[in-house]
């Protein structure tokens, strides 16, 4: 159970997420937490060190929150092709994402490219361990004899991120899905020329 001022830190952290997600870091300032919290500076600064300390467990949160959500859609299938279609359909509307904001790893990759080494290292991380994770779900699938070995993992598991975290994108500026279940259908018939 946690103490009043862990659910407090909690309260800000989740209320933080959005307004990161949203405005980036550089875009949100401690006035919108405040605003957004109706808790006092001291309150706040009770918790954190500074901005930049907030920052980073805001980012830390959204980081970990999208990529354990991904993980729960995946494993509510018991095929590899299965899951690989959850995390597909997962992205299927990128106008009404789980975290207000779009993806939280493209928006955090974004930003940490030039001016936060060590955002940019925990999202390099997150993108690593998602494709190994991808990888091994497809060579799964050839090991059991769900895909042909003419399917390679590590290919069309950056295929597949790249593909829809750049249609999430795309579609959020052009306020449109359309072109995102064009793609979800692509990638769901391409894998399915693997399947045996």
């Amino acid at each position: 159970m946690l103490t009043k001022a862990e659910k407090t830190k909690q309260f800000i952290l989740e209320t933080a997420l959005p307004l990161y997600n949203e405005k980036g870091i550089s875009g949100v300032n401690i006035d919108d937490i405040l605003e957004a919290t109706r808790l006092t500076k001291g309150c706040l600064y009770g918790h954190f060190e500074n901005k930049e300390d907030l920052s980073e467990q805001v980012i830390d949160l959204s980081l970990r929150t999208i990529s354990e959500k991904v993980k729960a859609g995946m494993l509510k299938s018991k095929t590899a092709k299965g899951k690989i279609f959850a995390f597909i359909d997962f992205y299927k509307n990128p106008l009404e994402t789980y975290i207000p904001g779009g993806c939280p790893i493209f928006n955090a990759a974004v930003e940490a490219d030039d001016n936060h080494p060590g955002l940019k290292s925990k999202v390099a991380r997150v993108f690593r361990t998602g494709q190994e994770e991808i990888t091994a779900i497809l060579q799964e699938g050839i090991d059991n004899g769900e895909f042909s070995d003419r399917l390679d993992p590590m290919i069309f598991a950056f295929k597949m991120v790249a593909a829809v975290e750049g249609g999430m994108v795309m579609c959020r500026v052009m306020d449109t899905i359309k072109p995102m279940h064009g793609l979800v259908k692509s990638l769901k018939a391409e894998l399915e020329q693997y399947a045996v």
